[in-house]
């Protein structure tokens, strides 16, 4: 068998084909696969390829746009794009498009890894398309290099951009313009802002500003301490919890039996099922970092059936399913982007709930759990997709599954 050539530093005419999982898009070449950032399908365009995984594929960035999609719009981020900060790598396609392409990474992945052919939209987040899906970040991670200038990283690098603006951040964090300072012998500094208008930020883990966060959902109050995880899209709480709240509604719940928020963080869905379904509603929220355990039981503190274990959930579920303990309901995850893992959903299927609501950050990690719950005996009742992350290729999916 002849071997491929060497492409590295080439540069090629491509025909983009279609969006892959990771913002990144698809082009062949003489039979071999190349990824290209910062494309759309339909473009032709010219690339030079800076990776050479010799038969596997090719990694590659446009030097030339010879022939743009129609959904092509200046990037929305003058200081992001080719070669560019990185965390806005959807900043140049009209939002619109920017959701079907997710939802057409939602659809491939569902049917490739667990065998689901069904039709996904992806709808947008309260206010978006009126912002033109700017200033929705309530999260910002910024880094500080040798001489002290504040940026996000370059694309595929740890070198500091110097950035003039954060227009995907909310306008309390733009307006404290850390980007526009100067911050010797520091690494990192991380700026969280509430709805209620609390802002704090830690300079390398030392936290300044309000102590806590105040957020309000559903009808109930959360109190977020310094680094706690949070939603970033400022509408991502009542979003989320909204749709959850309506799928465990078609299913109905057993206010009386074990009913679980896995990965349950601060208690958002703990406290906002109970806000639903009634303050004695039987609920533990697991979750295995301390300091959201803590608020977690702060959140849940008038709740006297509510729970809350610090502790993994693969341990947790383990020791549930050696007690023996009475029939589980309903089950709420939303685990971190890697998923569940196959070991927890495992047990997941030993304790055998009725309702599973499965919140998720990565297509390919969902679709991946699908498939083992699925052959467990659970079936799709509903799927709802969000774009709570406009201008990057992350999206939002949650899936209502039932015995």
């Amino acid at each position: 068998m002849n071997a491929k050539p060497n492409w590295l530093g080439k540069t090629l005419e491509l025909n983009i084909e279609k969006v892959a999982h990771g913002g990144i898009f698809v082009a062949r070449h003489e039979g071999r696969v190349v990824f290209v950032s910062h494309v759309l399908p339909g473009e032709r365009v010219k690339a030079r390829v800076f990776e050479d995984r010799g038969a596997s594929f090719c990694r590659a960035e446009p030097t030339q746009i010879l022939e743009a999609s129609p959904d092509r719009v200046p990037q929305v981020w003058k200081d992001a794009g080719v070669g560019k900060a990185g965390g806005c790598e959807f900043g140049h396609i009209k939002l619109s498009r920017q959701r079907e392409l997710k939802a057409e990474v939602i659809t491939e992945a569902l049917s490739r890894m667990a065998g689901v052919d069904m039709a996904v939209t992806v709808e947008a987040a309260p206010g978006d398309d009126d912002s033109n899906g700017l200033g929705y970040r309530t999260r910002i991670q910024l880094h500080v290099d040798e001489a002290g200038n504040v940026g996000p990283y370059r694309e595929r690098s740890h070198e500091v951009v110097k950035v003039k603006s954060l227009p995907l951040a909310v306008d309390d964090i733009q307006e404290l313009e850390f980007q526009n300072k100067n911050y010797q012998s520091v690494e990192s500094i991380e700026i969280a802002a509430s709805s209620s208008g609390q802002i704090q930020w830690k300079i390398d883990g030392k936290l300044k500003g309000d102590e806590r966060l105040i957020e309000r959902v559903a009808g109930r109050t959360f109190r977020i301490s310094g680094g706690g995880f949070w939603q970033v899209h400022r509408a991502a709480p009542q979003v989320l919890t909204g749709a959850v709240l309506d799928m465990v509604a078609a299913v109905g719940i057993d206010k009386t039996a074990d009913n679980l928020d896995l990965y349950g963080g601060v208690g958002l869905f703990a406290s906002t099922l109970a806000g639903r379904f009634g303050n004695d509603l039987r609920i533990s929220s697991v979750e295995s970092f301390r300091q959201a355990t803590d608020d977690a039981t702060l959140n849940l503190s008038d709740l006297p059936n509510a729970k809350t274990f610090c502790m993994s959930v693969e341990r947790f579920l383990n020791e549930k399913a050696s007690a023996g303990a009475k029939p589980t309901a309903t089950v709420v995850l939303d685990p971190p982007r890697a998923g569940a893992g196959a070991k927890v959903i495992e047990r997941l299927l030993t304790i055998s709930p009725k309702h599973i609501v499965y919140v998720a950050c990565d297509p390919i990690a969902l679709a991946r759990d699908l498939k083992q719950l699925l052959a467990g005996g659970y079936k799709i009742a509903s799927l709802r997709a969000f774009d709570l992350f406009a201008h990057t290729h992350h999206v939002e999916t949650i899936v209502s599954l039932v015995k």
